[in-house]
């Protein structure tokens, strides 16, 4: 009973701090599961979904020894914990370098959605990558959502704002000049469509004319 009190005591200050024990190890773990919990709602990490799941209820269950020997537990053996936390280290710096993979092929596919969710899932490195994300914004202005890290590029920059407003121009030019060429086109259809409509009916006139004709010379036969 003493044990189930005491785990769900943890249990409680969970998320109010992080364990002191290997603090520079289990930082990093701890300040991150929350952001690798979230590779869930991108579409490519759905395979991962079981490994995800199982990382986060791992990491919140080590969270609970090291706050546990913080406390005071002299039960909880130190070294279990740090090997559990070099474990933990190994998945984390998996799903990192799977990341940093899958930005550099949402830049190789052009795939704009992917490219968004992953800058800013905060697993990236987004200052060393600043220059990458800054041209494939600018290259698909129209596609992406100017949120998160690249708004924050923006609103931190009057060069990158004055480039964003005259790329939204010239969008929006060239979708102006679109919308005019498609109504010429649409014009021109209908043109085309008048002229052929008004050709068969003059056909049918023409024939039924000729019918009529050569019914009266059939009767004055």
């Amino acid at each position: 009973m003493k044990k189930i009190i005491f785990i769900t005591f943890f249990a409680t200050i969970l998320l109010a701090h992080n364990p002191k024990v290997y603090s520079a190890l289990g930082d990093v773990i701890y300040d991150n599961v929350n952001k690798i919990s979230k590779l869930e709602d991108i579409q490519q990490y759905e395979i991962y979904s079981d490994k995800i799941a199982q990382y986060r209820y791992d990491v919140e269950n080590t969270k609970i020894y090291g706050l546990a020997i913080e406390a005071g537990d002299t039960n909880i053996d130190k070294k279990e914990y740090l090997n559990k936390l070099r474990t933990l280290s190994q998945s984390n710096d998996f799903f990192i370098r799977s990341v940093k993979r899958k930005f550099k092929t949402s830049l190789e596919e052009e795939d704009s959605l992917l490219f968004s969710k992953l800058i800013n899932s905060g697993l990236l490195d987004t200052k060393a990558n600043k220059d990458e994300i800054i041209n494939y914004y600018f290259s698909h202005v129209e596609d992406i959502n100017a949120s998160g890290v690249i708004q924050t590029y923006l609103d931190n920059d009057a060069k990158l704002r004055a480039k964003k407003e005259a790329q939204r121009k010239l969008y929006k030019t060239k979708q102006m000049k679109e919308e005019e060429r498609i109504a010429r086109i649409r014009k021109i259809d209908k043109e085309k469509q008048a002229e052929l409509e008004k050709k068969l009916e003059d056909e049918v006139v023409r024939k039924k004319l000729e019918i009529r004709e050569n019914q009266k010379n059939e009767l004055f036969k």
